[in-house]
């Protein structure tokens, strides 16, 4: 079994929220303070392996998970966020006043949209999965991956009949615990 947990808050996870993809957004305090009650919500588990996104906020909650279990986080940049392209550190209330055709299209989500100048949710999907089956075939199992909401999303999505049409249809709030 393979345990996804969402990472901690950051600043730009608060209203308004801030498109964060690949920026290397830290942790905040509340962040801090969330990744310490998931590593006790998982402490149970008799996990056998720590895996993260590059990303310092996946990476931090790993860290401070992985000091109480006693597991050192391996960092695998498959597991990062969806690289947003040229809307990355703009807010989404912006994006949808001042384009929200784009907007739409990113609602609609599904296994065409691609971020402008980014990757397809498709192309993260793909890596997505991708690192959970190496993790899967690493044989260390049950096992965490501390990653980000869209790469949580796109793993649940490749589970679904409807595939990436059902991108939207999860709830993936900070510190989320899914089970795949």
């Amino acid at each position: 079994m393979i345990l996804l947990a969402r990472h901690g808050e950051t600043d730009d996870n608060i209203e308004p929220i801030r498109i964060q993809g690949s920026v290397d957004t830290p942790l905040n305090d509340t962040g801090r303070a969330q990744a310490r009650e998931l590593a006790e919500r998982v402490a149970g588990e008799g996990l056998q392996a720590l895996y993260c996104s590059q990303l310092s906020r996946a990476r931090e909650t790993a860290e401070i998970v992985g000091a109480r279990i006693g597991l050192e986080p391996v960092v695998d940049p498959r597991l990062a966020e969806g690289y947003r392209g040229s809307i990355e550190g703009r807010l989404w209330e912006d994006v949808a006043r001042e384009d929200p055709e784009l907007y739409a299209a990113w609602r609609a989500a599904g296994p065409k949209f691609r971020f402008p100048d980014g990757e397809s949710l498709l192309e993260q999907q793909e890596r997505t999965v991708a690192a959970l089956v190496d993790i899967t075939q690493a044989g260390r199992l049950p096992a965490l991956a501390v990653c980000h909401g869209g790469t949580i999303r796109v793993a649940l999505c490749h589970t679904h009949r409807r595939g990436l049409e059902t991108f939207h249809d999860w709830d993936v709030p900070n510190v989320a615990l899914v089970r795949l």
